[in-house]
């Protein structure tokens, strides 16, 4: 057995099960909401096969690992601050094990559920002005922005328990989110579609209403109708006060 595991990278191993991997996402190990996992039940007869992957599929399964807990966790947070590291892991089809080597604590996951959300929201400006108009990429991203800030008051209290500092957070990641919006409206300023010497600071500060919008409601209709007022006054040709 420790011959067969030697060539297991930590991802496929967890603590306390001699290198063996872990079992199918059926068979999901329950352990403590706040420690890190000591010891699970492995499937022995898949240690010879898996040791055998290259390492870069290892490294590979461990990141759409990575990237499924976060989605699953996410949507859990958003709709029940108090949803257990256990059931995130079960609906993300993952062990416990390999949710708990990526975040060892629910505080660790639940500030990487906000910090991967606002990182495809700084993702998604590149994106869209390679594939739209600059004028439909603003847009679209706008409503990637409206979303983020449903996701973000969605995740209130789960973030308060994570983090005595709001202020510290949002300070990390405002600025990726104010160079997306400057690489948007500098795109759009050469193109002519919006006025020119826009400052990306006073854009994102009059968005501020998006985090007032009640998540409870229809947001999506009333974010919608207010980015809309939005980007009429951003258009070139717009009076200007």
């Amino acid at each position: 057995m420790a011959n067969g595991a030697a060539g297991l990278s930590g991802e496929d191993r967890i603590p306390g099960s001699l290198g063996e991997p872990e079992s199918s996402p059926d068979s999901v190990a329950t352990v403590p909401e706040n420690s890190p996992v000591s010891n699970a039940p492995g499937t022995k007869g898949s240690t010879a096969i898996a040791s055998q992957r290259p390492v870069e599929t290892l490294r590979s399964d461990a990141q759409q690992n990575r990237s499924r807990i976060l989605e699953v966790a996410l949507e859990a947070l958003t709709a029940s601050p108090g949803a257990s590291l256990n059931s995130i892991a079960k609906r993300a089809g993952v062990g416990a094990g390999t949710l708990y080597r990526h975040f060892p604590t629910r505080e660790a996951l639940v500030l990487e559920v906000y910090r991967y959300e606002v990182q495809q929201v700084v993702d998604a400006a590149p994106r869209l002005l390679a594939s739209r108009p600059p004028l439909d990429a603003l847009r679209e991203w706008l409503d990637c922005l409206a979303h983020y800030g449903m996701t973000k008051a969605g995740l209130g209290s789960a973030l308060s328990a994570a983090t005595a500092s709001h202020d510290a957070l949002s300070a990390e990641t405002y600025g990726p989110v104010i160079n997306a919006l400057t690489m948007l409206l500098a795109a759009n300023e050469e193109a002519g579609t919006i006025r020119s010497g826009l400052a990306p600071d006073d854009v994102l500060l009059i968005l501020g209403f998006l985090w007032r919008i009640d998540p409870a409601g229809d947001w999506r209709a009333q974010a919608g109708r207010l980015l809309d007022i939005l980007m009429d006054g951003l258009r070139a040709g717009a009076p200007l006060t």
